[in-house]
């Protein structure tokens, strides 16, 4: 991608990688795990030619962005000041946020805490859910073998510092092929296979996920790149995140329940385990993101949707925005 433009940033973190095509309104793309800035790198030039300012940053803890060494510097309002920060930092006054698995939480909580900076936002893969409910912690463990006899969920088996990092790092490249193959549509387990999603007693992520191909988004050279970046960063960063999820719970009390009121988009995939986990979430939109302009699920799309669908997930967005100017 000779074509764009890579800054570094002021933020609270320190400093956020960015990446930037194009010109005019501004539109903000935050990536989820185990990603980078470069899982947009079909939304970028397609959001530059329809005439906007498109940004994909470096989420704090990933790629060239900070990483601070505290697990509570991942929180939630952590994380929504380094987007208000981006915006500062590129002269503009308000954005548009897209944000894919846990960048739509991040773009959704921004959306809810800073509407004076966030117009309207656009979610794929994770459904918005407002904060409420049980302690996530809670949550989790009564999920852990649901099902699938014992086991423990992922959420769950990534909260002890140091433990998912000693599966991962050993082979950064080979476990993140089978994670990505193990959520995409063409790759996923067979239904009836042991659920990726879940860890055995005494055993790993990766003893559940496919082995011996590719899926067909994801080329030997973009496999390179995310590798490469994981392989000098580490992975704790990246799943600090998933440790500060008690912490949002108590951060994010005062909004309990609160809708997201900008305009709003959601795109998901119908074989995604977020979309049926959190089909309860959808069906809750007309109280949740009253402001919503459209949600779709994508029909045999997997997790990883701005790449496995990616000419459907920038015609469905540059519609979004085009209504909204």
């Amino acid at each position: 991608m000779n074509d764009v433009t890579h800054r570094l940033v002021p933020s609270p973190a320190g400093r956020i990688h960015l990446v930037e095509q194009g010109s005019g309104p501004l539109v903000l793309l935050v990536h989820g795990f185990p990603e980078s800035w470069y899982s947009w790198r079909h939304q970028l030039p397609a959001l530059a030619a329809a005439g906007y300012r498109a940004v994909a940053l470096d989420v704090r803890g990933y790629g060239r962005s900070s990483r601070p060494g505290d697990p509570a510097a991942y929180r939630m309002r952590e994380l929504v000041e380094d987007n208000v920060a981006v915006v500062r930092a590129l002269g503009e006054d308000a954005a548009v946020l897209v944000g894919h698995d846990w960048g739509s939480p991040i773009a959704a909580n921004s959306a809810l805490l800073r509407p004076d900076v966030f117009r309207a936002v656009a979610l794929l893969s994770v459904p918005y859910t407002p904060r409420g409910g049980p302690r996530p912690s809670e949550v989790f463990a009564r999920m852990d073998g649901a099902g699938e006899g014992p086991g423990e969920f992922y959420v769950s088996y990534f909260q002890r510092p140091g433990r998912a990092e000693a599966e991962i790092e050993p082979d950064v490249r080979g476990w993140l092929a089978g994670f990505y193959a193990a959520l995409s549509a063409d790759t996923m387990p067979a239904p009836d296979a042991p659920d990726p999603h879940f860890v055995s007693p005494d055993g790993t992520l990766r003893d559940r996920f496919p082995a011996g191909r590719l899926p067909g988004w994801l080329s030997e050279a973009d496999l390179d790149v995310y590798a490469g970046e994981f392989e000098r960063t580490g992975m704790t960063g990246a799943l600090n995140r998933y440790r500060c999820m008690d912490r949002d719970w108590e951060d994010l009390a005062p909004y309990d329940g609160a809708p997201v009121r900008q305009p709003s988009l959601f795109l998901g995939g119908s074989l995604d385990a977020s979309t049926t986990w959190l089909s309860d979430a959808i069906a809750a939109y007309p109280a949740t993101l009253p402001g919503l302009v459209d949600s779709q699920l994508l029909d045999g799309g997997g997790h990883f949707l701005q790449q496995e669908r990616p000419d459907e997930v920038n015609r469905r967005l540059t519609d979004f925005l085009a209504a909204l100017d």
